[in-house]
């Protein structure tokens, strides 16, 4: 069985890891870390990713301009991407505006179960059980 594939893009590399860490060791997943936001257009290219994971305050590229590049990428556009991010509070996360959100500091299993929702192969194979 494949593994979803998940792009975690967050400007701190501790922060990234222990998300990484959530993901692979409890939720089972294949992911990826990428650190730079002027890179997350060639690693999820290369990657191919089921979910992006996309930290909103960066330096030099915001997450919400790369959300845009994202869904204007004929490649990209159908991954989802969740926003992970401090700006919100645990209670204002969710799916607001159209986008869905993560507050930090994580809740691991929030994570999970929103990744979890967003990852086609996870629910091809709960529709097939």
């Amino acid at each position: 069985m494949t593994k979803s594939k998940i792009l975690v893009v967050d400007d701190d590399p501790k922060l990234s890891r222990l998300v990484a860490i959530v993901l692979s060791r409890v939720g089972g997943y294949d992911v990826s870390e990428e650190n730079r936001p002027f890179a997350v257009l060639a690693t999820a290219r290369q990657y191919s990713p089921d979910v992006i994971l996309l930290d909103v305050d960066m330096p030099g590229k915001d997450g919400g301009t790369l959300a845009r590049e994202l869904s204007e990428d004929p490649v990209l556009a159908s991954i989802p991407v969740v926003f992970v991010t401090s700006l919100i509070s645990a209670s204002e996360a969710g799916t607001r505006h159209g986008a869905r959100y993560v507050a930090k500091p994580v809740n691991p299993q929030i994570l999970l179960d929103t990744v979890h929702s967003l990852c086609p192969r996870l629910q091809r194979q709960a529709q097939e059980a």
